[in-house]
């Protein structure tokens, strides 16, 4: 995977996301790549210290494999619905429902 968001750009104020330490969001990073990996296609190591290190913060590497980890299940909601109407509400309603949990308990 070599798109690792790098084409949003610098232009935008970045200061509203949890603080954490390199290692901290190393340790997160292991933890979605190995999720996304367990549903595919695999993801490389290129975090900080691995084989194939590609330069980018272990953050930066959250976000991007997030978002793998995100379409990845996203295509399993279309591929295993048993309607398209099943995949919207799947897609839509619950998911918005579940967020909304998420973010209550942060």
């Amino acid at each position: 995977m070599d798109n690792h968001g790098d084409d949003f750009g610098t232009w935008v104020a970045e200061n509203g996301a949890v603080q954490r330490s390199e290692e901290e969001w190393a340790v997160i990073a292991g933890y979605v790549r190995h999720a996304a990996n367990k549903i595919g296609p695999a993801l490389p190591l290129c975090l900080p210290g691995e084989p194939q290190e590609c330069g980018r913060t272990a953050q930066q590497h959250v976000l991007a494999w997030a978002a793998s980890l995100k379409a990845s299940a996203h295509h399993i909601i279309e591929t295993s619905a048993p309607s398209q109407a099943r995949a919207a509400h799947v897609a839509g309603p619950l998911y918005q429902r579940r967020l909304t949990e998420l973010r209550e308990q942060r």
